[in-house]
């Protein structure tokens, strides 16, 4: 069984700064890809930011120059630095998993960005 938990959500002004992180843990082989989604009220969840094995990185366009994905293999964790908040980031974010036996999601962490 694999356990994911995301901390650091809160409530920031816009233009401020917030740093997520999640943690993995169980039975985990090898870990592929670690991603961040987002889901605000009414809204689809969407991705927000991906990282692989290899560390390639890739974001929605929407973050862009905003938003840092980063990854501690050894640590299992996957961060998101999240720059020049706006209050269109305002979601619960959820980490999520991909290993070979399938993937994974967290509990999600709201963040909140006040105008």
């Amino acid at each position: 069984q694999v356990h994911l938990v995301e901390s650091g959500g809160g409530l920031v002004q816009a233009g401020g700064s917030l740093r997520l992180s999640c943690a993995a843990s169980g039975s985990i082989s090898r870990i592929n890809a670690m991603d961040w989604y987002r889901q605000a009220p009414g809204k689809q969840r969407e991705l927000v930011a991906t990282i692989t094995s290899g560390g390639n990185t890739n974001y929605a366009d929407s973050v862009k120059g905003r938003f840092t994905i980063s990854r501690d293999n050894a640590k299992r964790m996957v961060f998101l630095q999240m720059n020049s908040a706006k209050p269109e980031d305002t979601a619960v974010y959820y980490c999520r998993l991909s290993v070979p036996s399938g993937m994974y999601w967290g509990q999600g962490t709201q963040v909140t960005v006040s105008s």
